[in-house]
């Protein structure tokens, strides 16, 4: 099974962003009349804004490439709070990014122990783990992060179990992760390929071929979507919808690989 190209920078998206930006907020504090106050903003220590706004600004030039720059403010951050777990999450992903398999590990394995429940942190880690080919603690880490009821991230975690599954050779329980996902979130591209492709490459044609139709019928086609597409009408004998998506393969993407893989007519790459 081929897996979409982009999948590589899947885990990422949206756990670079601070997960839980207000700290503590949604908690709750005892008023001077007994009652109970949300805990807000500008409940949060002073070091802690500090931290924060460092590791704001390390998220970016994170975001930017920008790498070592993002280390140092990460440094910073944690100097005025040690005990800050994001800062840790964010330095497990610039370690990552840096091939510092140790160092990457220790930060997640910190930010763990001061926040055991952060399901952003478990999905980062389960995703680490995952290219460290520890593939059952990837998905015990993908598990806890799962099954956290206020995460809003399931959807991307049962995606990214999916693609670790395929790699660790699980392919019944990569099918099961990824319908699952796509039942959250059906417009995820990711999603949609990934499980279109495990289906064409077991032959269950017609399956994959619902749910590539729908991602190339939407803006989010590209050149490797097309050509799964093209490969899956051509075994169904679709000669039509082959020259259709031909055509836009050609025209959108004339000099990609899967553009020359369909001018030599090697289908079956």
């Amino acid at each position: 099974m081929k897996i979409l190209r982009s999948a590589l920078m899947l885990v990422c998206w949206g756990t670079v962003l601070l997960a839980g930006c207000a700290g503590n907020t949604g908690g709750v504090r005892s008023a001077a009349d007994g009652k109970t106050d949300m805990v807000t903003e500008s409940d949060e220590p002073a070091t802690r804004r500090r931290a924060r706004l460092r590791l704001e600004l390390a998220s970016g030039y994170f975001e930017q490439g920008q790498t070592n720059v993002a280390l140092d403010e990460l440094k910073q951050a944690l100097v005025i709070d040690p005990g800050f777990a994001d800062a840790y999450n964010l330095r497990g992903l610039v370690y990552m990014r840096l091939n510092d398999a140790p160092l990457a590990e220790d930060s997640f394995r910190r930010a763990l122990a001061i926040n055991p429940r952060d399901a952003d942190v478990a999905h980062n880690y389960g995703w680490f783990l995952c290219q460290q080919s520890r593939f059952r603690e990837s998905s015990q880490m993908f598990a806890q992060a799962i099954a956290n009821p206020t995460y809003g991230g399931q959807a991307r975690s049962l995606m990214a179990q999916g693609v670790c599954q395929v790699r660790a050779g699980q392919r019944a329980e990569a099918e099961e992760s990824f319908t699952r996902s796509y039942q959250i979130d059906a417009g995820n591209p990711l999603t949609g390929y990934n499980l279109a492709s495990l289906l064409y490459d077991r032959g269950e044609l017609v399956r994959a071929q619902f749910y590539i139709r729908r991602l190339n019928n939407s803006a989010l086609a590209n050149a490797e979507t097309l050509w799964l597409g093209i490969k899956i009408e051509q075994r169904l004998n679709n000669r039509e919808v082959v020259s259709q998506l031909g055509d836009q393969l050609k025209r959108r993407y004339a000099q990609s690989k899967e553009a020359a893989s369909y001018e030599r007519g090697a289908f079956n790459e």
